[in-house]
């Protein structure tokens, strides 16, 4: 029996997101450069997407490239650019195909105009899609989310749009990259890391967490069925005792 066959199919996350770590450790392990780690975590990138797809999850969120990481070697930031151009020329039929939406979240200001101007065309041609919604969160820092929703908030306080007693959570959301997604449900991570690295602080507070020792590269579809089985075997409270629950 395969591990697909075990997944209850009613009890999915419906938002998962993906701290997807350890390509330059994989490359490093092979001898190789860092993106030689990079350019073979695509192939894992698509595996999860068509799997997630497959399983009827409706929201995918990938951290895919991060505030911090515009501090990396200029060598490896340019080639992961490049990456991400040809990744979105290729991977199109694959969203048309599945009928997954690419959104994507985060600063797309600092993006380069080649990468920004790629992305744009993809979120357009693929904005009627229904099955997924696949968010990358690219040039995406929390911190610096929730200082935006800050300001964007006490601006619209200052000129009377909201007043000091109507902000509550739902007014926060609204403001976030985030605010067309549900909170997620499942965060993994891979490399066998545990940290959240400034990934969706607000949209986690209820989420359940997955690690494993698996580098990105090697995460393959059964990696993914082991982390949605953990998942489904836990209680999720939400602050309730188990008897209310159940």
């Amino acid at each position: 029996m395969s591990l697909e066959t075990t997944i209850d199919k009613d009890n999915l996350p419906k938002h998962l997101a993906i701290i997807m770590d350890g390509n330059g450790r994989w490359a490093k392990q092979k001898g190789m450069l860092r993106v030689f780690g990079h350019e073979n975590g695509t192939k894992s990138v698509k595996t999860t997407v068509e799997t997630c797809a497959k399983l009827g999850i409706q929201n995918l969120t990938l951290y895919a490239f991060s505030t911090e990481n515009w501090n990396r070697p200029k060598l490896e930031v340019d080639t992961l650019m490049k990456l991400l151009i040809s990744s979105l020329k290729k991977e199109l039929d694959t969203l048309q195909k599945n009928n997954i939406r690419l959104n994507c979240i985060g600063n797309l200001e600092h993006l380069p105009e080649k990468v920004k101007k790629e992305l744009l065309s993809v979120i357009e041609k693929t904005r009627n899609n229904t099955r997924m919604t696949l968010s990358l969160a690219l040039s995406y820092g929390s911190r610096e989310e929730l200082l935006n929703v800050v300001k964007k908030i006490s601006d619209k306080v200052k000129n009377n749009i909201i007043s000091l007693d109507g902000i509550d959570e739902s007014i926060i959301n609204e403001h976030l990259y985030t605010h067309n997604l549900p909170d997620v449900d499942l965060v993994i991570r891979t490399s066998g890391e545990h940290r959240i690295s400034n990934f969706l602080l607000w949209q986690i507070a209820y989420a359940e967490f997955y690690f494993t020792d698996v580098l990105w590269p090697d995460f393959k579809e059964n990696d993914l069925y082991d982390a949605i089985i953990s998942y489904q075997k836990r209680e999720r409270r939400f602050g309730k005792t188990s008897e209310q629950i159940k």
